[in-house]
């Protein structure tokens, strides 16, 4: 039975040097200054990697908004709409792979704000940790 907590406790203690030693550090709060057409906001998402949620807040001056969503890249293809239609707070489901790729890497990705004139007229680059007005 010692053996076996002992042998736990080793991977345990290897499955954290993996991730460290890769540079692969998870944050679970990410955030985004966002600003187009004249207009500034941000934008702060919580990753929920248990539940498989990601949950936003937005703080923005337009009420033209109708979607949002993270891009890949500032002109890249859509990772995860954020809700249906634009809403100034919410959670969506995502896969897992997703949730690990924005939790690690979130400088690659962009929150884009889509108004009934522009798509993506608000955008900014998420980084680890909250935004702040």
């Amino acid at each position: 039975m010692r053996a076996l907590a002992l042998s736990g406790a080793v991977i345990a203690v290897l499955a954290a040097t993996v991730t460290i030693a890769s540079g692969a550090t998870m944050h679970p709060e990410l955030g985004a200054k966002l600003s187009g057409m004249g207009e500034h906001g941000v934008v702060n998402v919580q990753v929920k990697a248990k539940q498989g949620k990601l949950c936003w807040t937005f703080d923005l001056p337009t009420t033209k908004a109708t979607a949002s969503s993270i891009h890949v890249g500032s002109k890249g293809v859509v990772l995860v709409k954020l809700g249906t239609s634009y809403t100034r707070k919410g959670c969506v489901k995502a896969p897992a792979m997703t949730i690990e790729h924005l939790s690690t890497t979130p400088g690659k990705y962009w929150v884009w704000v889509d108004t009934k004139g522009h798509q993506g007229e608000l955008r900014g680059k998420l980084f680890a940790g909250m935004a702040h007005m």
